[in-house]
């Protein structure tokens, strides 16, 4: 019952990342699936698929009203970001992806995005750093965005991470594009990317719908006080610190496989 409180706890702070920082929803629902819930590895993806892709389409709404939402930049990342999706989804769902590799990599995956975050947060240039891509953006943004979508989507199929760790910091350097708008717009494509990879998965595993509901509704309440809250808060203010607690959960990860 404790572990059942605890995890709907996670799931509202889930949803609240997404609507924060327009990311790290996946790399917390995945192990909280796993190690608190006990839903085995690839039902916890499949799961947290389905959890953060409908989350995120929610909080869209809130920053779709703000403006920030960039359809542009949008429908050039999307394509490419579905097709890496089903790709990555094929190879995880391959006989010999065994659970024990596919956490392994996702604790890889979730080192990664620490640090990223961490470095992120402590960034204080990130104008500088817009200013100084601007002269090269435009000319290879539209090679470099599908190529970055195209990654993402294979480690979102095989690892259930929606990335927006790693689209955001694209969106802003290469599309150009304010970070509150890059959240926005990052959102949009943890949908999509969410959706092509529930309907590969969906036909290979079975999941527990009624915890996946519940689940996702805690991490609704989450994603809408966070998008709400967002007006106040600097996204980049808090990305430091939930990049040392998305570090700490990779350790245990990483420890317990």
């Amino acid at each position: 019952m404790i572990l059942t409180i605890i995890g709907y706890i996670l799931a509202i702070a889930i949803g609240m990342s997404l609507g924060l920082i327009g990311g790290g929803g996946s790399v917390l629902a995945v192990p909280t699936l796993i190690y608190v819930m006990g839903v085995n590895s690839k039902e916890a993806i499949t799961m947290t698929l389905i959890i953060v892709g409908i989350v995120s389409l929610i909080g869209i709404i809130p920053h779709w009203r703000q403006g920030n939402v960039n359809l542009k930049i949008a429908t050039v990342f999307i394509p490419p970001a579905m097709l890496g999706t089903y790709i990555g989804a094929t190879l995880a769902l391959l006989p010999f992806i065994s659970d024990t590799f596919q956490l392994i990599c996702f604790g890889i995956i979730m080192l990664l995005a620490s640090i990223l975050m961490i470095r992120k947060g402590s960034n204080k240039s990130e104008k500088n750093q817009i200013i100084n891509h601007n002269k090269h953006r435009k000319k290879y943004q539209w090679l470099v965005i599908p190529a970055e979508g195209l990654g993402v989507g294979i480690v979102t199929g095989f690892v259930g991470v929606g990335g927006g760790f790693a689209i955001i910091p694209a969106l802003v350097l290469i599309g150009g594009i304010p970070m509150k708008e890059a959240i926005g717009t990052s959102l949009l494509i943890i949908a999509f990317n969410s959706v092509t990879g529930v309907i590969k998965y969906l036909s290979h595993v079975s999941i527990d719908w009624q915890l996946t509901i519940f689940f996702t509704l805690a991490a609704t309440i989450g994603t809408v006080s966070g998008a709400y809250l967002s007006r106040f808060i600097q996204a980049k203010e808090l990305q430091k610190g939930f990049g040392y607690f998305v570090l700490a959960v990779a350790i245990f990860v990483l420890v317990r496989r």
